[in-house]
């Protein structure tokens, strides 16, 4: 029996305390391979990341899908040659975004559309988000201006217009030819080159004449598309009533057919202006006779071209006019015309509208009181022509005095032209 060794006395601290130290566990050989190392760092590395990017995807989806600062639709202009940060900066300045230049560049490449920005002119809607404003300006859908380019007016008249309105950039180099040009209502972002504008009419005018060129009447004294927009020409200056078109263009029609002039006062004022367009005061009597290519009180026929850019109705006109034999008309004194077939009719119809001018005349002018007599006027110019001259047939066949020109003030209750 194996004696123990003799227990020495302890403080109660001391006895707690181990004898020896263990010392620490050695780390295997697995936990201290370079590998093993590496791939601890890359997965602490990826989790510090994903836990950063789904903090991002929050941060950026509340940024791109929160409601914008824009308190009514309004219409902001992105120009030319702008970059990100320009147009991050207008959109800022417009009150249409409040965000960091720099958070509407992140933006646009989470979006993946740094290539695909546009300029123009955009409308953005009310609260619109940051992700619908990128989105406007990739999708391109820039504002349409509706201009309108009525009917009648000359070449000349149309660049004019153009030329004054100011969504349009860069000039005209040559004024298209008459009647090449279609009168409407287009659409044209801001900033669309005026030559583009002219293209697009006359693309336009050649597509609707070739469609009504197809379903012209087939007895329709004209042999070309060019000579029907002449025709087209005289009867959109003649009336502006849309329902007197067809009529009017049957006037003329009937007189081709049966050689006799069409003695149109717009061809006369044409011939004297050209594409200026309006004349500003009443055909003088030696005007009427003055030779002219577009004068059909002198010439036969059609002039060598159009005398204006007719709408789409006028060429439907010419092209079909009304089944009459009518071939004369005059202003009724109530904004249109009356039509007959024979120059004894239309005579009447004359006198009833100077009957009516005259009444017009009393109605207006009414002498005061004990006035004093008034003085004898002189006596008008030679070669002005007068209001109230009662016309004459001529010896070979009876000539039409259609009513002055719509677009010139024939709708007026006195026509400014003598008839003959």
């Amino acid at each position: 029996m194996s004696e123990r060794p003799p227990i020495s006395p302890r403080s109660p601290r001391a006895a707690l305390e181990p004898e020896q130290v263990p010392p620490p566990p050695r780390r295997s050989e697995r936990a201290r391979n370079p590998f093993v190392v590496v791939g601890n760092a890359i997965i602490t590395l990826l989790l510090i990341g994903m836990i950063g990017a789904g903090a991002a995807y929050y941060y950026g989806r509340q940024v791109l899908e929160s409601p914008g600062p824009l308190k009514e639709d309004k219409i902001v202009n992105i120009p030319q040659r702008a970059g990100k940060r320009d147009i991050a900066e207008t959109l800022n300045r417009e009150g249409v975004t409040d965000v960091n230049p720099w958070v509407f560049i992140g933006a646009v490449a989470a979006l993946k559309a740094s290539s695909d920005l546009k300029p123009g002119e955009y409308s953005f809607q009310k609260n619109a988000s940051l992700r619908d404003v990128i989105a406007t300006i990739v999708e391109g859908k820039v504002v349409q201006h509706a201009v309108t380019i009525p009917e009648g007016l000359t070449s000349e008249q149309i660049v004019a217009r153009l030329s004054d309105n100011d969504i349009f950039t860069g000039s005209v180099r040559e004024v298209p030819r008459e009647g090449t040009l279609l009168p409407e209502t287009y659409k044209f972002p801001r900033g669309t080159p005026r030559e583009q504008v002219i293209q697009r009419m006359q693309q336009a005018h050649k597509r609707v004449l070739a469609e009504i060129w197809e379903r012209r009447s087939q007895d329709l004294p004209v042999k070309t598309p060019e000579q029907l927009v002449t025709l087209a020409s005289i009867v959109e200056k003649e009336t502006g009533k849309p329902d007197e078109r067809s009529r009017v263009a049957a006037v003329f029609v009937n007189r081709l057919k049966q050689k006799i002039k069409l003695q149109s006062d717009p061809t006369i004022i044409y011939g004297l202006v050209g594409g200026k367009g309006t004349l500003g005061r009443p055909i003088k009597r030696s005007e009427i006779t003055q030779p002219s290519p577009y004068n059909t009180y002198v010439i036969e026929g059609l002039p060598p071209g159009p005398i204006s850019n007719p709408g789409r109705a006028s060429l439907e006109a010419a092209a079909n006019p009304a089944r009459t034999r009518d071939l004369y008309f005059v202003a009724d004194g109530s904004g249109g015309h009356a039509f007959t077939e024979t120059y004894d009719a239309h005579q009447k119809n004359v006198a009833k509208l100077r009957a009516m001018e005259k009444q017009i005349q009393n109605d207006t002018v009414e002498p005061a009181e004990d006035a004093p007599p008034p003085a004898v006027p002189p006596p008008a110019a030679a070669d002005t022509a007068p209001t109230a001259t009662t016309p004459k047939p001529p010896q070979r066949r009876p000539p039409a005095r259609p009513a002055a020109p719509a677009r010139q003030g024939a709708m007026q209750p006195s026509p400014p032209v003598i008839q003959r």
